[in-house]
């Protein structure tokens, strides 16, 4: 079942045109990995589609419902939410209290403050730091775990990876499995192709602010991949799909 439908979809930053008429279904309970260079304009559709960020033109539905007058707060209400890059945390605030201010939007589901010190045991020693002397990966792993207290249907994460060690980047991921146990869809923005290649059930690489390569995962060769992220010619001699 189709769960996000964009259709026509174009953002601009001032008169830079960055997300050029993107139309993408993304299925209930799916993984969704979209990969792409910096500035092939994933974050920016990820943003506008949480809300953060306003579509020029276009539309997009989740689960049925237009969410073109809806602000970004209104989106995690009906079960939409998104771990932006960077983190955004309240710096101020512990542990507890980020995961706390999640748990408010109020939707039923499995995912309590408790659970995510379950699931992320580094952050249950230090439920009462402020977000601002933690680790990078803390810092991750609590960005997540708001995300989660919210009950979402479906989770934006957006390059979590980022800057972050390999074994913490494991510890992040460790996360799927569970997701993927409640049914809870996942768009992922990820640089690690190997990665991404591990854990995806469909691939959309970005470039230019376009579609220019989608398939299910187990289709798809690295090379292929590779070839659409830069924007190369293929050996036929032709340009990658657009």
């Amino acid at each position: 079942m189709t769960q996000l439908e964009i259709r026509d979809l174009e953002v601009c930053h001032g008169l830079l045109k960055a997300v050029r008429g993107i139309n993408l279904d993304v299925e209930a309970g799916e993984v969704l990995a979209i990969v792409g260079a910096n500035g092939a304009g994933k974050s920016t559709l990820m943003r506008a589609v949480a809300g953060s960020h306003r579509a020029s033109s276009g539309s997009i539905t989740f689960n049925g419902q237009n969410l073109a007058e809806m602000s970004s707060h209104q989106r995690v209400g009906i079960g939409l939410s998104l771990v932006p890059e960077g983190r955004r945390l309240f710096p101020k605030m512990t542990v507890q209290e980020n995961l706390v201010v999640g748990s408010q939007i109020g939707r039923k589901g499995e995912w309590t403050v408790d659970k995510i010190f379950g699931v992320f045991g580094n952050l249950k020693e230090r439920r009462h730091a402020r977000a601002e002397t933690l680790s990078g990966g803390e810092q991750q792993a609590t960005a997540i775990g708001r995300a989660l207290v919210a009950n979402p249907a479906l989770i934006l994460l957006d390059e979590v990876s980022l800057g972050l060690s390999p074994a913490i980047v494991d510890r992040v991921y460790s996360i799927l499995p569970q997701l993927r146990a409640t049914q809870t869809t996942v768009v992922l923005v990820e640089q690690d192709l190997s990665r991404v290649m591990q854990v995806s059930d469909r691939i959309v690489c970005m470039l230019e602010g376009r579609i220019v390569l989608e398939g299910p995962t187990k289709t798809l060769s690295r090379d292929q991949i590779v070839e659409a992220y830069f924007g190369l010619k293929s050996e036929a001699g032709g340009e990658t799909d657009r």
